[in-house]
C-alpha cells in the first residue's frame, strides 16, 4: 500500500489563497491559516459592501431629487406621489441626473407634477 498525500493539491489551494491575498498587511498575506481567514473576512466584506452600496446611491439619488424640489418649492414625497399619478416612469438616478445636469428638462417635470393631480389619473 503507498499512502497518498495531496501535497501538490494543497500547495496549489495555499497559492491560490496567498496570491488572492497579495498586499494585505502583516502575516495576512504569507501564512496560510492568517490568510485564508482575511480572504474569507474580506469576502464578506465585499458581499455587505455591494448591497449597502445600493442603499448610499439611492439615498443620494432621493437627497438630490429632495433639494432641487425644495428650492423650486416642492416636497419630495408630494411631488413622487403626482409624477406616480402622472405616469412618469423615470427612476430616482435619471431624476436626479435631470435635477444636476439639465435643470430646464426637470422644470418642465416638475410643472407636469403640479398640473397633475390624484383625482385626475
Amino acid at each position: 500500500m503507498v499512502r497518498v498525500t495531496s501535497g501538490p493539491a494543497t500547495r496549489a489551494k495555499h497559492q491560490k489563497i496567498r496570491q488572492a491575498t497579495k498586499g494585505y498587511r502583516g502575516k495576512n498575506h504569507t501564512v496560510f491559516r492568517i490568510a485564508n481567514q482575511a480572504f474569507i473576512k474580506a469576502g464578506q466584506h465585499a458581499y455587505r459592501g455591494r448591497k449597502q452600496k445600493k442603499r448610499d446611491f439611492r439615498q443620494l439619488w432621493i437627497t438630490r431629487i429632495n433639494i432641487a424640489l425644495r428650492n423650486r418649492g416642492e416636497k419630495y414625497s408630494t411631488m413622487m406621489h403626482r409624477w406616480m399619478h402622472a405616469r412618469v416612469d423615470l427612476d430616482r438616478k435619471t431624476l436626479s441626473e435631470l435635477a444636476i445636469n439639465y435643470p430646464a428638462i426637470f422644470d418642465k417635470l416638475v410643472t407636469l407634477g403640479q398640473s397633475t393631480t390624484p383625482l385626475q389619473a
